[in-house]
């Protein structure tokens, strides 16, 4: 059984400001590991968020499910300039497809 830390969503970046690599989680966004290479990064984060989830497990606190286990609808709402929506709405219209279909493909991209 894989445990569930390692169902997280890990990413690797350099610091410009640190100068060095930055390991993050993204269910755990309060927590970060910094290192000289990006493997130690992802070490040292993947080791942290697995002692802070022991350690919420311990003090029955509520731990985050993984990003990948989370159910989407499918469904948000996204406000745009009246001029971003106009030229969206003309778009789809000379494309003979709905506002829903062209929005949607820009923001696959």
């Amino acid at each position: 059984m894989v445990p569930e830390s390692d169902k997280y969503t890990y990413r690797v970046l350099w610091s410009d400001e640190d100068e060095e690599f930055i390991g993050l989680c993204a269910e755990f966004p309060g927590l970060s590991w910094l290192a000289s290479t990006s493997e130690k990064a992802l070490k040292g984060i993947r080791s942290l968020v697995k002692d802070c989830v022991a350690d919420m497990s311990k003090n029955k606190k509520e731990i985050p499910a993984p990003l990948i286990a989370r159910n989407y609808s499918g469904k948000f709402m996204v406000r745009v300039p009246p001029e971003v929506h106009r030229h969206l709405a003309i778009e789809a219209d000379e494309s003979g497809v709905s506002l829903n279909r062209i929005a949607s493909a820009k923001l696959a991209h």
